[in-house]
């Protein structure tokens, strides 16, 4: 796999402050050999001459031509965008874990932005903004008529300034102003500790450019404390995905040397691909020498795993939870995830400009698609022990509008039991619950998964689980790789 720019993929991670994404950079777009639709092309000149001439106000070439790409790619799905200086800039910043911001994954709905989940020690999450809030205002600024990417460079800006968001909470009968401070956000990717003798805790909070050496680092620290390691929980909730090396590394660490970890399929011949645990996968010249996997301990390839999953977890972590359960690595505990399945391409268009086109979808290495439906756990464990919290109240990939629909079945209405009155319930409970410290003490589906390692019994979830059909997998040749290359063009 490519360390350059040009070919770096990336999943998971939108406009950073915004929507999960999976991408991977190209240095310039391709040329199309499909014919041009004139008619339709004449339409749009005849309405680029009309504004000119007749609109109340002069209006510059460059923004209307803006505007039109802008419109025209952000009406595919709820990935694709056009990237101008700024958001471009920020999304490559956002790959090596740091940006100006609020620190929230965040999507639209009913014109509004929606939290999906507020970044780990941010200023949005020491503000106490929470999953499933609206943001109705930005300032003086309505945000009812404004797109995603206007609305996240609105709350992008300079280090120390501030900005006040209105907020429309469920549980609440009246709008919640807060002022938060701007700040460089860095995330910390990888996080772990020794839980208790022979069980310990490594959670990826997101996936960088970075992770899979601190990942190494990490688990090296743990067997330093704990030689006789008996058990390992990785812990990808509310991970909105990331780099896909990092993801390949991930699994790979866990995993057999060479097996596949996941394919994607589209229209062009390079998106046919499957990726390999293998070194010039996972690795970048410019974080990695040689193959950062060789100086982990052998067992790490043994200890029983458990891997905990919510519906905060997007894209990256499901290429990861999806191999470690194909493989049955590990068993996944917690809840469905987002199901955040699909593969965003950057195209260069100038310079400091870009495209972000949906190219393809991922699967996992069994063949199975995961856009719209997500990984379903082998146990489902709410969030707490009388119930899910605020992640049964989660936006998932499917209540996107214009997601792009699984391939290998068609999309099934949510199964939801008696929604307004469980949603109702939920937010009663979370109003007086304090938020939740993922790897504290008070982690329910951490102690529940502590209790699988030790074979001791586990809180079910009462709620259903949702069976995966048979017919949601792709071709076995696709599935095991053939015909598809070497898998490390990406």
């Amino acid at each position: 796999m490519s360390s350059k720019l040009k070919n770096f993929g990336l999943i998971g991670l939108g406009v950073v402050a915004g929507i999960a994404g999976s991408m991977q950079f190209e240095a310039s777009a391709q040329k199309s050999s499909a014919p041009l639709p004139l008619e339709e092309l004449r339409q749009l000149s005849e309405v680029f001459g009309l504004i000119k001439t007749d609109y109340v106000e002069a209006v510059e070439d460059k923004k209307l031509l803006t505007e039109a790409i802008s419109g025209m790619v952000a009406s595919l799905d709820p990935h694709s965008a056009y990237l101008d200086k700024k958001a471009f800039k920020e999304l490559r910043e956002g790959t090596q874990g740091k940006f100006v911001g609020l620190g929230i994954e965040v999507g639209m709905e009913d014109g509004y932005v929606k939290v999906i989940s507020p970044i780990e020690d941010s200023p949005a999450f020491k503000a106490g903004l929470k999953s499933g809030d609206l943001i109705t205002r930005l300032d003086s600024t309505p945000v009812k008529g404004l797109t995603l990417d206007e609305a996240v460079k609105r709350m992008r800006g300079e280090p120390n300034t501030k900005i006040t968001l209105t907020i429309a909470r469920k549980e609440e009968d009246r709008p919640i102003i807060v002022t938060i401070v701007r700040q460089e956000i860095r995330v910390q990717s990888v996080k772990s500790k020794v839980i208790e003798p022979g069980y310990a805790w490594l959670r990826v909070a997101q996936f960088q450019e970075p992770t899979v050496d601190d990942m190494v680092k990490k688990i090296n620290a743990i067997y330093a404390q704990e030689p006789n390691l008996k058990g390992l929980v990785l812990d990808l909730r509310n991970d909105p995905g990331g780099v896909l090396p990092g993801a390949i590394g991930v699994s790979a660490a866990f995993l057999p040397k060479d097996v596949p970890i996941v394919s994607t399929n589209g229209q062009l011949p390079d998106s046919k691909q499957t990726y390999y645990a293998r070194r010039d996968a996972y690795t970048s010249s410019r974080i990695s020498t040689g193959d950062p996997l060789a100086k982990l301990p052998d067992a790490i390839k043994k200890v029983p795993m458990v891997v905990l999953v919510n519906t905060g977890s997007a894209s990256a972590s499901e290429i990861v939870a999806g191999a470690l359960q194909d493989y049955k690595r590990a068993t996944i505990m917690g809840t469905q995830t987002f199901g955040k399945g699909s593969v965003q391409t950057i195209r260069q268009l100038s310079a400091d400009t870009a495209v972000k086109l949906t190219t393809a979808r991922y699967y996992t290495p069994n063949g199975r698609a995961i856009q719209a439906k997500g990984i379903v756990p082998d146990l489902l464990v709410d969030e707490t022990a009388d119930g899910d919290g605020l992640n049964g109240l989660r936006l998932r990939e499917a209540d996107l509008t214009k997601h792009l629909s699984n391939d290998k079945e068609k999309d099934e209405a949510a199964r939801k039991l008696d929604q307004l009155e469980e949603e109702q319930r939920l937010a009663a409970l979370e109003k007086k619950r304090k938020p939740l410290e993922f790897g504290g003490k008070d982690d329910f589906q951490l102690a529940q998964a502590l209790n699988h390692l030790k074979g001791l019994p586990v809180q079910l979830s009462k709620a259903p689980k949702v069976e995966s059909k048979k017919e949601n997998t792709i071709n076995d040749d696709k599935k095991n790789g053939n015909g598809n290359g070497n898998g490390d063009k990406k």
